[in-house]
């Protein structure tokens, strides 16, 4: 009976140290337990949360199959099923997993420590003697149904909810509780439970009552009674926690989910108390389908889209409302917020400020690079990348003669003159612009607002009339004949358009000047012009067509002593050939022609250039008298070669042409012409001279390879001679 009051005493007071889900557990079981199996030990810390899974016992990296241990899949307890034995073995290492099918482990390990306490239940060598009464008594225990108590119970504690009783005398009642709970019993059987229970807590107790005398010795099994602990409505639905705001696209079609809100109840699952609905209370819906922007489902919480539209960048905060009871009176709520928060998307096509710009008049000399038009458009949409924009030109400028300019983020675009204007090419531009989104558009296609027309007018430019020279200088004798060419005035760019010149302020009216070509002759005899004086006049020069157009110089008349004898003056280094670079020379030109039908051999000759403007603009032409002129390079270089250089010869109601063959060559410094020389007969080439050279050197080479090859053969033949083989020199 003492062994048996001992294990009792051991099992009443169980050995267990809870600790975080990681930490180890420690358990105490008295061995040879005489009690029922299974016996509860401790309750694991098991995860609330619904995990699908197995519950996997080992012992020793070993799975426990068949026990002494097991897991209660329901209560979470651990069990032991059959006595143990501590001379067998004293304690057991446990680990406790929760694991799927494929063995992933969603929870664990958790480490349990058994400990098998020891009982005297092995003979010491020792025999001793006793009397014992037994007193056979009825065993009375009434089994008990589940006792139902309500959690949060208002009423006084302790409370009674249940009453035991053994028949016989001398007992006393032992109570325990699995897991350890609120419960007492008194010496008369009365069971009480002490304080306020928590279904959410401990749903339900184990509770075990023993008989037992005055020893303490159990009368027999311990009766068992099982408490349950119903649910009252006393936990809010809990809204899951706001994470970031929802976005949605703006032009998503109604009914697309949103989100779907979730609340838990702490109360008894698929009770009333745990039935929770959901009301939309922010924001609020208006009367009629078309005004809901949100629908909610009562029942599953999710929200969806209505058919009002979306605005972008809208953030609309939606608040609803989660009560239990399925919404009934009494009910607990609470409120869930959840932001929305409508998205952009590129649905706007960029459109023009203005449709139409012109007409705008450019001339025709308007230099590339020149600024035609601006262009601004706009963007509805709100995300920055959505309002980048391309501009185009669509049509009216196949040849390129305009460009655009732009930057995608700004919505400016700029026309600017690429290439040369030509009035006669095209005398207007209609020019169609586009703009298009840099990203693809979602939606309609852009209209007619994405284009924009330009209308470019070319002004017509004649430039006007330029000289070949700033101003006109001539020498003439002062017995120069009425009718006498002076010269002739000529455009320094010809373009074709007729010209008209004319003299200004000739107070004299001795010269005259073509309407139409510019020939500048004398209209009488110089009466009065003195030796060594000059005589200025304006030369003007005007557009046909255009009058305005005008441009003018000055020729300045220098007279010269009439010549006493026809005889031809000395003229400087005379000669057929010039250098170049220039120097002082040139050619001597007689006006008399061979000729007699063209010129009777007396003067007076005027002499000019031909129309050639290379000609005009190497050469120089000066004259010298009535009958000879002095012919000069103009340039300080003129390509080396022969010329013919055109020079006009008038007489009185004549012309002619005279070619004039200069040869212009580079000299030395004595003037004369430096020719190339070919090779001299007889003397060697560069190339025959290389070869020479080369062979020379290859002969020498072959002649010393021999020597050295004829050395090194003897001196081989020495050293392979054997030593006796050598004469020995005689001793004198």
């Amino acid at each position: 009976m003492s062994s048996a009051w001992l294990w009792l005493l051991c099992l009443s007071v169980p050995q267990v140290s809870v600790k975080a889900q990681t930490a180890e557990l420690h358990v105490g079981v008295p061995e040879n337990y005489g009690g029922n199996f299974p016996l509860y030990l401790t309750k694991l810390p098991l995860p609330q949360e619904e995990a699908k899974g197995q519950i996997v016992l080992s012992e020793a990296s070993r799975v426990l199959a068949g026990g002494p241990f097991a897991v209660d899949p329901e209560s979470g307890f651990l069990l032991v099923t059959k006595v143990l034995d501590r001379e067998e073995q004293q304690e057991y290492q446990l680990q406790v997993t929760l694991e799927t099918e494929d063995g992933h482990v969603l929870w664990g390990p958790q480490h349990v420590h058994v400990h098998v306490k020891d009982e005297n239940d092995q003979a010491s060598g020792h025999q001793a003697t006793a009397t014992i009464d037994v007193t056979i008594v009825e065993n009375t225990w009434v089994s008990l149904e589940p006792i139902h108590l309500a959690e949060n119970l208002k009423v006084p504690y302790p409370h009674l909810i249940a009453q035991v009783h053994w028949n016989g005398g001398h007992v006393r009642y032992h109570l325990e509780s699995q897991p350890p709970g609120p419960f007492d019993v008194n010496a008369e059987g009365t069971l009480y439970v002490t304080k306020e229970l928590d279904r959410e807590d401990q749903a339900e107790y184990l509770l075990r009552v023993w008989a037992q005398n005055i020893r303490g010795e159990d009368y027999t099994e311990p009766l068992r009674l099982q408490v349950v602990v119903t649910d009252e409505n006393d936990n809010a639905p809990v809204c899951l926690p706001s994470g970031p705001p929802i976005s949605i696209p703006e032009l998503s079609p109604p009914g697309t989910e949103v989100t779907r809100l979730s609340a838990e109840d702490a109360d008894a699952p698929g009770s009333p108390n745990a039935h929770v609905v959901y009301r939309l209370l922010n924001p609020e819906t208006e009367e009629g389908a078309e005004g809901q922007i949100f629908k909610l489902d009562p029942t599953s919480g999710s929200v969806t889209l209505g058919a009002a539209p979306l605005q972008a960048g809208q953030s609309v905060l939606l608040q609803v409302l989660a009560s239990d009871l399925a919404g009934a009176e009494g009910s607990l709520s609470s409120t869930c917020e959840v932001t929305v928060l409508i998205t952009d998307i590129n649905d706007h096509a960029p459109e023009f400020t203005t449709s139409q710009i012109g007409p705008i008049s450019l001339p025709e000399d308007a230099k590339p690079g020149t600024l035609v038009a601006t262009f601004r458009a706009t963007d509805a949409d709100i995300e920055p990348d959505f309002r980048l924009m391309d501009f185009a030109i669509a049509s009216g400028d196949v040849e390129g003669t305009f460009s655009l300019d732009w930057k995608s983020d700004t919505g400016h675009a700029q026309l600017w003159l690429h290439k040369n204007l030509s009035y006669e090419a095209a005398p207007s531009y209609e020019l169609v612009v586009v703009v298009r989104s840099v990203l693809s558009l979602v939606g309609p296609d852009p209209g007619p607002e994405s284009t924009a027309t330009v209308t470019v007018l070319v002004e017509r430019m004649v430039p006007p009339p330029t000289l070949d020279q700033g101003s006109y200088e001539a020498t003439i004798p002062v017995s120069t004949p009425a009718g006498s060419l002076l010269l002739i005035i000529q455009p320094s760019d010809p373009t074709g358009r007729p010209l008209r010149f004319s003299l200004v302020n000739d107070s004299e009216g001795w010269l005259c000047i073509g309407d139409g070509s510019g020939e500048v002759s004398t209209a009488r005899s110089l009466e009065g012009a003195q030796p060594g004086d000059s005589y200025t006049v304006l030369i003007e020069v005007q557009d046909a067509e255009e009058p305005a157009l005008k441009a003018s110089a000055t020729l300045v008349l220098r007279f010269l002593k009439a010549p006493p004898a026809p005889d031809l003056p000395p003229a400087p280094s005379i000669t057929r050939h010039l250098c170049t670079p220039r120097q002082d020379q040139g050619v001597l030109i007689s006006g008399a022609s061979r000729d007699p039908d063209l010129a009777s051999g007396q003067g007076p000759f005027s002499f000019a250039l031909g129309p050639n403007p290379t000609v005009q603009r190497d050469w120089h032409l000066q004259a010298l008298n009535a009958s000879h002129a002095y012919l000069t390079m103009a340039l300080h270089w003129v390509e080396p070669q022969e010329h013919l250089v055109p020079v006009v010869v008038s007489h009185s109601d004549r012309k002619w042409q005279l070619l004039v063959r200069v040869v212009v060559c580079r000299c030395n410094v004595e003037a004369q012409c430096l020719r190339k020389v070919g090779r001299m007969k007889g003397m060697p080439t560069k190339l025959s001279a290389v070869g020479i050279l080369v062979g020379t050197l290859a002969a020498i080479g072959f002649f010393l390879i021999l020597i050295f090859t004829h050395l090194a053969l003897a001196r081989k033949k020495d050293l392979d001679q054997p030593v006796d083989s050598v004469p020995l020199k005689t001793a004198v």
